[in-house]
């Protein structure tokens, strides 16, 4: 008696450890979500911004939510160089930076920073696009970071408080804030201004103080920033085009399965397209409006400011730190579309 009723037990306790079985095997795991934080520098309206929440609603429509993805604009996250570390670290997933904060990898993304490099931005956007900015992306991945795309700033000019820059000369003991970056430093230095590194979070105190007189930054960048405010005069010599790295820190890329990295490239070369429209649109206006904003503005004559800033590259083309080899400088600047 008391064996046939263990057995009957046993019985039910198999019966109902099946049907939780069976029950359980008809519903999928609950799969995990992946949140991806990513900074900028720059003020939300700027199309480096509205470039990443078109990628945050992308990927959030392409992975069903698996990924949820959001934008810390205005330095909130740090600098460039702080939220380049945070990849490094993994205490961070992701940012949008200028390419300034990664020639401590490699000095090859130094290239793109040579003055007057590029004709104009469809063979810009065309090369950084090719091998030879694909090449750079993928070098920063021994370092702990992932290179996805290039996102766009576009070509930077000088705004001033003190006068308007018509020549190399005008430049002559004008304190300008450039970035952490010895092309840009020396590429100031050799026209006699006076090139001061500042992180771009300090800039509009900066200017509306007087502590420096100027600064070069593309046009998006001048309106955003609001930089009209409290500069005069805009000269258009769009000595330097800036790209910007789309960047991933490699211990979170290698944690999302294959399917999910897909995704996310393929969500981030569309945002691409879209932040490079928002910024052409843009520009086909900016010159109109930052005039009804109150800046002079002046085009100028590239030819004597290209022939100044030549030294820089001779000072910078050689192999070793900090030097550009010249057969990619060769490369790039004849590069066609």
């Amino acid at each position: 008696m008391k064996r046939r009723l263990i057995f009957a037990v046993l019985s039910v306790l198999l019966a109902l450890s099946l049907s939780v079985g069976g029950v359980g095997a008809s519903f999928a795991a609950e799969p995990e979500i992946y949140s991806i934080r990513v900074g900028t520098t720059l003020a939300p309206s700027h199309p480096y911004n509205l470039g990443l929440e078109h990628f945050r609603d992308l990927v959030a429509e392409k992975t069903g939510g698996r990924i949820k993805v959001e934008v810390f604009h205005s330095s909130q996250l740090g600098n460039e160089r702080d939220m380049v570390e945070g990849l490094q670290l993994g205490t961070l997933e992701m940012t949008l930076i200028s390419t300034a904060p990664l020639s401590g990898f490699t000095s090859d993304f130094l290239v793109f920073d040579m003055p007057f490099i590029f004709s104009d931005v469809e063979v810009a956007r065309a090369c950084v696009d090719s091998d030879i900015g694909q090449n750079m992306l993928d070098g920063l991945s021994t370092q702990g970071i992932m290179g996805l795309c290039f996102f766009e700033n576009g070509f930077r000019s000088i705004t001033n408080s003190r006068k308007p820059i018509l020549t190399p000369e005008d430049l002559n003991g004008i304190k300008i804030r450039t970035m952490e970056n010895p092309i840009h430093m020396d590429s100031f230095r050799v026209m006699k201004a006076d090139p001061t590194p500042m992180a771009f979070g300090e800039l509009f105190t900066a200017l509306q103080q007087k502590t420096i007189d100027g600064q070069e930054n593309p046009l998006a960048i001048i309106d955003t920033s609001k930089f009209y405010e409290v500069q005069k005069y805009l000269s258009l010599t769009e000595h330097f085009y800036a790209p910007a790295p789309v960047l991933m820190s490699r211990l979170f890329y290698d944690s999302l399965s294959a399917d999910l990295q897909a995704a996310i490239k393929e969500c981030l070369l569309e945002s691409r397209t879209y932040e490079r429209q928002l910024l052409d649109e843009m520009n086909a206006h900016l010159i109109s409006d930052l005039k009804t904003k109150g800046m002079e503005i002046n085009t100028v004559d590239k030819e004597p400011f290209i022939k100044a800033v030549q030294p820089v590259y001779e000072q910078y083309t050689g192999t070793g730190p900090g030097k550009i080899p010249a057969e990619l400088i060769r490369r790039v600047r004849d590069f066609k579309k």
